[in-house]
């Protein structure tokens, strides 16, 4: 109906003045323009689906706002859709956020999934995330508004299929931790300090931030799951790897990439460069990889950003940069893309997988949100689009007009990827 699907208090709110504005007319004998009966008409049809809507259980019942307070906008399905700023969606999109990060410390999901018919009440979920408050009460209720969960006419919470999909750990979709430690525990408070990072220029470096134990590890294991994925879908998807023997995966985190690319390339060896303490976590996640895998993938204890590689020139098929050129700042970028065409060998390519926007400088949404997140961690950071990777490759030797761009995750990240001559 149109009274639910365009919000009661909108047209309630309308009614209410078209029906003043008319009652002022007649009082002072004012004459109706024919121009003007639709509109009489319409503010009738509002209120009799009103008086209608009030009278069916099955629709729910309005909640009609006191005077000076404002009714929220109708929540887009994202930021994109339609031709101007839902102000309303934005500005509160932190406690949606929130309320997912807090489902998934709770283990919320994990609870519903693993009860009996994939259902539970909210009792038995008060029981077992151990809170007997309503106020677990009012989370699953954030839950539902925001589609995260379903409640049936019996009281029980089921899951979305997005949400059993990608938010529970039994799923092989799961990334629900790096969710969880990534973005809730990390970068969500670190966007707190945007305004005054853009005031002042100052910020912490990703090697500052990585020199603590707790955030390295944090950070590194949050990360390795999303990172495997994506590393999947490079190679199966996106590139042809060939017949090649060695790689260098600079700023490789866990190795994500390199486990994947040694497991589908037989005989490729892969040398991750990474700071001290990240090779540490790295080391320990290397040990559960195959026999095969974790024999031909070694870490390197090295600031990526260092003027000097500790690898030899021309011995590479491939470098790696994920993540990476939009974490250090912009003067440094094209002296790693000068590094990288110094190791590699003739025909060898340099791939860079990042967060950008188009040229065009308008988008997509997460992709810009996710550069602006970077500058609370390197103030002087670029917010990368092909074209400004592309001219830097130019810079460093590669040849631009031979470079190729490509979408990674929709809408988030792409791949561009350099040949030496």
């Amino acid at each position: 109906p149109f009274w639910v699907e365009q919000g009661v208090i909108c047209e309630f709110s309308r009614y209410k003045a078209t029906m003043s504005f008319f009652a002022s007319a007649r009082a002072s004998s004012v004459a109706v323009r024919p121009a003007l009966r639709p509109t009489i008409a319409r503010a009738s049809q509002v209120k009799q689906a009103l008086v209608a809507s009030s009278r069916t259980r099955s629709v729910p019942q309005p909640v009609f706002l006191a005077p000076r307070m404002r009714g929220f906008a109708t929540s887009r399905q994202s930021w994109e859709a339609g031709d101007d700023v839902d102000l309303d969606s934005v500005a509160y999109g932190y406690m949606a956020s929130q309320s997912l990060f807090c489902a998934l410390e709770l283990g919320v999901f994990d609870h519903i999934a693993a009860s009996s018919g994939g259902a539970a009440t909210a009792a038995a979920l008060q029981k077992a995330c151990g809170i007997s408050s309503p106020r677990l009460q009012t989370l699953l209720t954030s839950l539902v508004a925001i589609k995260c969960l379903r409640l049936n006419a019996e009281g029980l919470y089921t899951l979305s299929p997005n949400t059993a999909k990608s938010m529970v750990v039994s799923s092989r979709h799961y990334y629900g931790d790096y969710l969880r430690y990534q973005i809730g525990r990390q970068f969500y408070h670190t966007m707190g300090s945007l305004a005054d990072v853009m005031k002042t220029g100052k910020a912490p470096s990703y090697a500052s931030w990585f020199s603590d134990p707790e955030t390295a590890k944090t950070y590194t294991q949050a990360q390795h799951n999303g990172s495997v994925a994506t590393a999947k879908y490079l190679v199966k998807k996106k590139l042809q790897l060939g017949d090649v023997s060695s790689m260098l995966d600079v700023g490789g985190g866990s190795g994500a990439f390199s486990y994947v690319f040694a497991g589908a390339t037989p005989g490729l060896k892969s040398t991750v460069l990474e700071l001290p303490l990240v090779c540490n976590i790295g080391e320990t996640i290397r040990a559960q990889q195959p026999e095969d895998i974790r024999d031909r993938v070694s870490f390197v204890e090295l600031d990526a950003t260092s003027p000097d590689w500790p690898v030899e020139d021309a011995s590479f098929d491939i470098v790696l940069m994920s993540y990476i050129s939009g974490s250090v700042p912009e003067p440094i970028i094209t002296k790693l893309y000068a590094n990288a065409h110094k190791a590699l060998r003739s025909g060898g390519r340099l791939l860079i997988h990042d967060f950008m926007v188009d040229d065009s400088l308008d988008g997509p949404a997460l992709g810009a949100l996710w550069a602006l997140q970077h500058v609370t961690v390197n103030a002087d950071g670029l917010g990368l689009s092909p074209k400004e990777v592309i001219s830097r490759m130019g810079s460093a030797g590669f040849e631009p007009k031979s470079c190729e761009t490509m979408e990674m995750i929709h809408g988030m990240t792409k791949l561009i990827v350099a040949h030496k001559a």
